[in-house]
Formats: C-alpha cells, structure tokens, sequence
C-alpha cells in the first residue's frame, strides 16, 4: 500500500479525533511557533498538518501567511471544515512531501510526526532537499518524532525514532538545533507516547 493510499484511507474511515494523534490544542507545536517566529506576518508551512487544529490556532493567533501540506486530500478537507470561512485565507497542498516543488519560501517550517514515517534513507534524503529550498536563511525549524523510549510504529506503519544527535546527522549540517523537548503524548486511549520536539535554525 502506498503512502498516499494509506492516509486517505485512515482519514476516510476516521474523524481526526478519533487518531491516537489528535490533539485539542496543539502543544507545545503552538508555543514553540510563537516564540521562534512572533511576527505574524512569517510565512508558515506545516508538513503533514492534515487535520490538525494547529493551523486554525495560528489563524486565531493573527498569523496571516500559512499554508499546510498534506499527502492526503480527506485530511485537508476536515482541517478545512474545522476552520470555516476562514479556510479560504490558508494555502491548502495535497501532495507527498518528497515529490514537493517549492515555488517560494518560508520562515518557518512544522512537521509533527511526518518526517518520522520516512523509513528509506533516499526519501529522508528528498526531504531535507525540499526543505533547504523550502526555507529561508535564518529560517526556523520544528519537528517531532518518537523519541527512542517511544513507539516503533504509527497507525501500522513503521516509524524512524529520533533523538538530536540522530536528526542531526540525518538532517545535515545546514540545521542547528536550539533546542529538544521530551513531550509525553496522551492518546484519546489514555496510552502514553514519548515525543522529541526540537527547534532548527538554518544556518546555510
């Protein structure tokens, strides 16, 4: 099964609350945007954002340039449906980030749990490319994944875990980490699930 066809299964049988992923509010993805990029006029993408509620929290927080990237349409179509008339003022991409063409840049690049379901060595490697041409210099950078007292797998599919040393070298010497966070995820199950958050910078 293909990765877009998985995904548009998933969210065709389940409303995002129901996902071990959903969260209310989306933290500390929330804060960490905040405080890395205050000016809300920061382009913002967020990879893999599907239905999550992060992008109607930054549009209620003012921030007036975001866009979210999805392999899977169904996903887009509840995140839309979350937001209402305001949905028209996001950019809204149904598209695998490893086949992304940029056509501009961002000051700020999210991706919780995306990232980590890139088990090949040549689809991280694709990633890392889209997302140097993706972000500006001096650009910001969060991402999280299971962290390695977290889980092997996601919704039946295998996951990479990370810790900084680990994203580091994956990810190449053009991205400083500032910063990790060891975040414990609660699903709608009551199951506990490690997470590394970390905060990039650009610096090539």
């Amino acid at each position: 099964m293909d990765r877009k066809h998985h995904w548009e299964n998933v969210y065709q049988q389940k409303n995002a609350r129901e996902t071990s992923w959903h969260q209310d509010i989306p933290q500390p993805s929330l804060s960490l945007i905040l405080e890395a990029v205050p000016d809300r006029e920061t382009p913002v993408i967020d990879i893999g954002g599907g239905a999550s509620a992060l992008t109607a929290c930054l549009a209620e927080r003012c921030y007036s340039d975001l866009t979210v990237l999805d392999v899977s349409a169904a996903a887009l179509t509840q995140a839309k449906r979350l937001l209402g008339e305001a949905a028209s003022a996001i950019i809204w991409l149904a598209t695998d980030v490893t086949h992304f063409s940029p056509t501009r840049q961002y000051g700020l690049w999210h991706d919780r749990a995306a990232f980590h379901f890139l088990t090949d060595q040549q689809e991280q490697q694709r990633y890392v490319e889209v997302l140097k041409k993706a972000l500006l210099p001096g650009g910001q950078v969060v991402i999280a994944a299971f962290s390695p007292r977290g889980p092997t797998k996601c919704s039946g599919l295998e996951i990479v875990q990370y810790d900084a040393a680990r994203l580091a070298e994956t990810l190449g010497p053009v991205f400083r980490i500032e910063e990790t966070r060891e975040v414990l995820h609660v699903t709608p199950l009551g199951r506990e699930q490690s997470f590394n958050y970390f905060r990039l910078i650009k610096i090539g």
